[in-house]
């Protein structure tokens, strides 16, 4: 029975789920669609606001393009493909790969989102190259579901934005949360560990449920080798000789861990994207020991950010849609949050905020889009319900993380390394998107009584 609901799952999103771009853009036609009846708003003020945002991301984009190339030049390097090569050779069972593929994902994107996209793809398609027999949809699905814990993790941007002192906070919650919330009421309270250890052990075992035990589709290994070309630059002129010399890599990367150490362990700095971004950047540097070495890989490694930098400024547009206050003084998120505020009550209310964040993930694939749009709203209306805002500010980051999982949008880096489209791995995680829903809501319930 279960293997026939899987199978419905991944039939129903090879025939129906489009092009992520194609998606992209029907989510604009419907916001803007939405925007219009409901916020009162003019077709032309509807188009502003949308022209407005496309480009309000900009930064942020270059922060994922780089979390991708820099991440997958680092994988790229000899040293790191022979430490996961030998990591690979541990599962000796279909089961037990995607068992060990869910595990290391989910962890690695607890404890950075960024880092456990890019290193739990690169895992499974070593598995693959290594283990005959595994479904390479399934296991490349499994690396990505591990993604849904991620806001809840060390890298949440909502819990670390409430931990945060500073007049933003305030403002950002219409005078609500006047002093920080530390991340022990919020990423380490034992119900948000206990939201997460459940959600890990589900999509281990989910994962490994839904392994086919026919018409299983494996790829062919001899597409999935790197092939190392260590190719001989030529050193006659002193220009060649410092492009390929260890001694400039070593340099620039020395003074970049040395910056990380002082941000790290003196500033008391957070391990944030940025940061992720220079670990990557300097390890990959030494490891690829010269810079003509580094910057070949880092060339190859670009052509995968494409749908990345194509579809960002068509979410930013979206943003700016649901963001966007015309003369009625109503935008399209407001309306969202302040349904699910009209239903709630004390206990009710966590659960709606993390259903209503999950909608609005939808159309707004950013903790940080997410943040301005709902904090304002759900934090003032929890305080009006008595809950503890460290439960609606993770309510809300669940929610942003939840959706996720049929959102193909951060698939894109995963998808680009593997080599697979959306459809090919969203039916499966369908079927994670509704167990992990069902534990993060008893959770939520448990937490509020």
């Amino acid at each position: 029975m279960f293997q026939k609901i899987i199978k419905f799952s991944v039939k129903i999103v090879q025939r129906y789920l489009p092009e992520p771009f194609i998606f992209a853009v029907i989510l604009t036609i419907l916001a803007f669609g939405l925007a219009i009846p409901i916020c009162k708003q003019t077709p032309m003020e509807v188009i502003e606001h949308w022209g407005d945002g496309v480009w309000s991301l900009l930064a942020f984009a270059m922060q994922m393009t780089l979390v991708l190339v820099c991440g997958s030049t680092l994988a790229s390097a000899p040293s790191i493909r022979k430490g996961i090569s030998r990591l690979a050779s541990i599962p000796k069972t279909p089961a037990g790969a995607i068992a060990i593929v869910s595990l290391v994902s989910a962890l690695a994107c607890w404890i950075n989102w960024g880092f456990g996209l890019i290193v739990g793809v690169i895992f499974a398609k070593e598995i693959a190259r290594k283990l005959q027999g595994v479904d390479y949809r399934l296991l490349i699905a499994s690396a990505y579901s591990g993604f849904v814990v991620w806001h809840a993790g060390l890298s949440g941007s909502i819990p670390l934005t409430m931990a945060t002192p500073g007049d933003a906070l305030k403002d950002a919650t219409n005078g609500i949360l006047l002093s920080p919330i530390p991340i022990s009421q919020t990423i380490f309270n034992p119900y948000n560990i206990a939201i997460v250890v459940l959600c890990i052990v589900a999509l281990v075992v989910v994962n490994t449920l839904m392994h086919p035990k026919k018409d299983v589709i494996c790829v062919d290994p001899n597409l999935l080798i790197e092939k190392d070309e260590e190719e001989k630059f030529q050193t006659n002129t002193p220009a060649e000789k410092l492009e390929n010399s260890p001694v400039i890599s070593w340099i620039i990367s020395i003074m970049g861990f040395i910056y990380l150490f002082v941000h790290l362990f003196l500033r008391k700095g957070s391990l944030d994207l940025n940061t992720v971004i220079m670990i990557f950047l300097f390890l990959g540097i030494i490891l690829h020991r010269t810079p003509m070495s580094y910057i070949k890989a880092f060339t190859k490694s670009a052509t995968g950010s494409a749908g990345i930098i194509f579809q960002f400024p068509f979410y930013a547009g979206i943003m700016g849609i649901i963001t966007g206050v015309g003369a009625s003084g109503i935008c399209l998120g407001g309306v969202i949050s302040n349904a699910c505020i009209s239903i709630s009550t004390p206990h009710t209310y966590p659960i709606l905020t993390f259903l209503c964040a999950g909608i609005v993930n939808i159309f707004v694939p950013s903790g940080g889009g997410q943040w301005a749009i709902q904090a304002p709203i759900m934090f003032s209306a929890g305080a009006k319900l008595g809950v503890d805002p460290g439960l609606t500010g993770t309510a809300i980051a669940w929610g942003d993380a939840w959706t996720n999982l049929i959102q193909p949008f951060w698939a894109l880096p995963a998808l680009a390394i593997a080599k697979l489209n959306a459809k090919d791995i969203m039916g499966f995680c369908l079927i994670n998107l509704i167990v992990t829903g069902i534990i993060i809501c008893a959770g939520l319930l448990l937490w509020s009584l």
